[in-house]
């Protein structure tokens, strides 16, 4: 109506579903159809570029763990693997879930979401993401009843309490720039860490030095994927690092993000000196730092992450190569 101003939306509002929305419209015409999800879509909504991530952190965590014990702790490996892999995937379809359900995701640059994009229903969506949390849990208990360290239940739910929470309930802390701690924590730091005691009991310090550089390329990933959508996500209400610090500051951040790890694996090397190969990454995360400070178009970025993911694979499979050769 003339003479009001219109309310800014916060990040706990509920944003009305526009019927004008192309992805909400089937090819019947009316809206209100909703075009089921294939098998493709549900593949797509795993978000596989992303699954490196939680790779990396086992291989390091594994190669860290082979310099305490010569023997090589594969079960318990596969284990943590299963733990990282089911986890990361139930974060991803949690994240549709909860944008879509909050509207965040009713205008996207990237890949149309299951729920945002109305392909599958938001109930049908929780189902699958509390399904791979409890498969993750599973593992985890497998894992804690193997080693007899239990009070790694207590990490588990924790991990799963935060990988719900980053864009579920009320108060996510993914929309108030905390993304990117929980990511350096938990993709990090625990995965890392939590990988390398559960085989030996014991933390080196090159375990330490491996899961600052796995989660810095975590981080690296989350704010590709965040400097991507940051006008999406300033508009929707959803607080980023990208959005507060804004472009500039966020390529200056992504860049050291990406280049520590590197001299992490130089530093490595004076001791390993296969960590000396960790330098190849740089043919990979060079092209992403050129696309984050040269894009055009923010659809340029989705490359960017792709290749910083398998920039992150790369290294840890180099790291862990030194570790155990």
């Amino acid at each position: 109506m003339a003479g009001k101003t219109k309310k800014r939306r916060g990040a706990g509002a509920k944003r009305p579903r526009s019927h004008g929305n192309p992805q909400r419209v089937h090819e019947s015409g009316d809206p209100r159809v909703r075009p089921k999800a294939t098998a493709r879509d549900w593949i797509g909504g795993a978000r596989l570029r992303t699954l490196p991530l939680a790779v990396s952190p086992v291989l390091i965590g594994t190669g860290a763990a082979r310099l305490v014990d010569n023997e090589f702790h594969w079960l318990l490996a596969l284990g943590c693997l299963a733990v990282a892999v089911l986890l990361q995937i139930g974060v991803n379809y949690a994240n549709d879930y909860s944008d879509g359900v909050r509207g965040t995701d009713d205008v996207r640059v990237g890949p149309a979401r299951l729920t945002g994009g109305g392909k599958a229903k938001p109930r049908t969506v929780l189902i699958v993401t509390l399904t791979f949390f409890a498969l993750a849990a599973l593992s985890g208990l497998a894992v804690t009843i193997r080693t007899q360290q239990w009070w790694f239940l207590a990490v588990g739910a924790v991990c799963i309490i935060g990988a719900w929470f980053y864009t579920g309930g009320k108060r996510p802390y993914g929309y108030n720039a905390l993304g990117e701690l929980f990511v350096f924590i938990f993709f990090g730091l625990v995965a890392t860490l939590g990988t390398t005691w559960v085989q030996v009991q014991a933390i080196p310090q090159e375990a330490w030095f491996g899961a600052v550089a796995a989660g810095l390329f975590a981080c690296a990933v989350l704010l590709a994927n965040n400097l991507r959508d940051i006008e999406q996500d300033r508009e929707a209400g959803k607080r980023t690092l990208s959005v507060l610090i804004g472009k500039r500051a966020t390529q200056v951040v992504f860049t050291l993000f990406v280049l520590a790890p590197i001299g992490i694996g130089v530093f490595l090397a004076v001791f390993y000196p296969i960590a000396w190969l960790t330098l190849m990454v740089l043919l990979l995360v060079l092209p992403a730092a050129l696309i984050v400070w040269t894009f055009q178009r923010p659809k340029e970025l989705i490359v960017a992450l792709s290749l910083t993911s398998l920039g992150s694979l790369a290294y840890a499979g180099l790291l862990f190569w030194a570790f155990v050769g």
